[in-house]
């Protein structure tokens, strides 16, 4: 399995992924111009996707479904008229040689969903845009191979920030985002002997830190005395495509 995070935050969110004989993305939140030039810098193009997973409706993950219409497009959430297949939490959905299963998230878009994708050989664990994640769900996220997992912010920058407290609130809240301490703590209960990389993704530009995401995860990480050991670890930038796996078709 290859996985290109082409980009990652609140401006914008698309991820590709490639088997043996599959290729998906996982949103589509970015412009055409942006979303062709990253695929064709990863040596892949648009027609060839065989479906297109959307998370929910927030406008930094689907601003591009206009574009990408002529592709097999699933989400649990309304995309006003957009054709679609509809998904369900805890349903599998196979794309010929990948296994994916629905985890159901809490965001305040309503019906937001995370992936667990699977090839015969490697495992693919994908949460973001989540105010926590349910101790029933952790089953199912343990011992994947590769994890993009949200680490949206730093509590401390984002309460010194000029944004509304309203705003604060929500991104704190239970349908908000998950803090590094909160991303850090659920990654230590979930990676094993199986993990070969970490990706925190969707950082906030303002109140957060690649720097601060990353040291929260290695400190958290000795404090539960859980191993990173072998484990690559890395923080999503925004607009600069990220490639995980080797193993493309």
């Amino acid at each position: 399995m290859r996985i290109d995070l082409l980009c990652s935050g609140s401006k914008g969110n698309c991820c590709l992924v490639r088997s043996q004989s599959a290729q998906i993305l996982i949103d589509c939140g970015c412009t055409k111009k942006y979303l062709l030039s990253s695929l064709a810098q990863v040596g892949a193009r648009l027609e060839d996707t065989d479906a297109l997973l959307v998370s929910h409706s927030h406008s930094d993950h689907i601003k591009g479904l206009k574009f990408c219409s002529s592709v097999p497009i699933y989400s649990y959430c309304d995309l006003s008229g957009c054709a679609k297949e509809d998904l369900q939490p805890f349903d599998r959905l196979q794309i010929k040689d990948l296994s994916i299963l629905i985890i159901p998230l809490s965001h305040d878009a309503g019906n937001t969903i995370g992936f667990v994708i699977e090839s015969a050989t490697e495992k693919l664990v994908y949460v973001t845009d989540t105010g926590y994640i349910a101790n029933s769900n952790k089953p199912y996220l343990k011992g994947a191979t590769y994890y993009i997992f949200e680490s949206n912010h730093d509590v401390e920058m984002l309460m010194s920030t000029s944004r509304p407290p309203y705003l604060k609130q929500r991104i704190l809240s239970p349908l908000g985002h998950l803090n590094n301490e909160e991303s850090a703590s659920n990654l230590a209960d979930l990676v094993d002997a199986n993990t070969k990389e970490i990706v925190l993704a969707h950082l906030s530009q303002e109140a957060n830190t690649h720097e601060l995401a990353l040291q929260t995860l290695y400190s958290t990480f000795s404090r539960k005395k859980q191993s990173l050991e072998g484990i690559e670890v890395r923080a999503a930038e925004q607009f600069k495509i990220l490639t995980i796996g080797t193993n493309s078709k």
